[in-house]
């Protein structure tokens, strides 16, 4: 099956990547491995991180990408293979798997999705931030340290008590 991506040069993209093993809480407890994976790639493939929360099985981010240049896939499958080459081999893999070299730590497909608008921006930016307190892992986006959430009230741009409501008051009701 051929998947039909959206290529803008220079544009703005979500995505959610997920882990293979959804019980896994590898991403929070290897988030260092995971920021040196990305910084490595942003070095050879400059992209803006808008916004960025990891969970502890999956994480959203928004890029920007640099003008001329729509070539996110590429920079995701270094960003996923760096991070799987930082950790020692422990999970079990298919024999296909190992033949295509891979380690079965992260799902083989993401979502993307082209950013329209600047409503679209701010509603996956809100959705970024707030998914921390929609799968009950706090109940602020503030208290979740793995977020960007912080940046935005470090420049004012948020109040430290954004979103602090129930989450039914933030149409999370999935």
């Amino acid at each position: 099956m051929r998947y039909r991506r959206a290529w803008i040069a220079g544009g703005t993209y979500f995505f959610t990547l997920t882990l293979a093993d959804r019980d896994q809480r590898l991403l929070v407890d290897r988030v260092d491995t995971l920021r040196e994976a990305l910084r490595a790639v942003r070095e050879r493939h400059p992209f803006h991180i808008d916004a960025m929360v990891v969970l502890p099985e999956h994480l959203h981010a928004i890029w920007t990408l640099p003008p001329g240049d729509h070539d996110f896939a590429n920079r995701w499958r270094q960003i996923k293979a760096a991070f799987s080459r930082r950790l020692p081999e422990w999970e079990s893999r298919s024999a296909a798997a190992r033949d295509r070299g891979e380690r079965g730590i992260w799902q083989r497909r993401y979502w993307e999705h082209a950013i329209r608008d600047h409503g679209d921006f701010d509603r996956h930016v809100d959705y970024v931030h707030f998914n921390p307190v929609k799968h009950g892992l706090v109940m602020r986006p503030v208290d979740w340290p793995y977020s960007s959430v912080h940046r935005f009230v470090g420049l004012g741009v948020l109040s430290p008590d954004w979103a602090a409501g129930p989450a039914d008051d933030w149409g999370t009701g999935e």
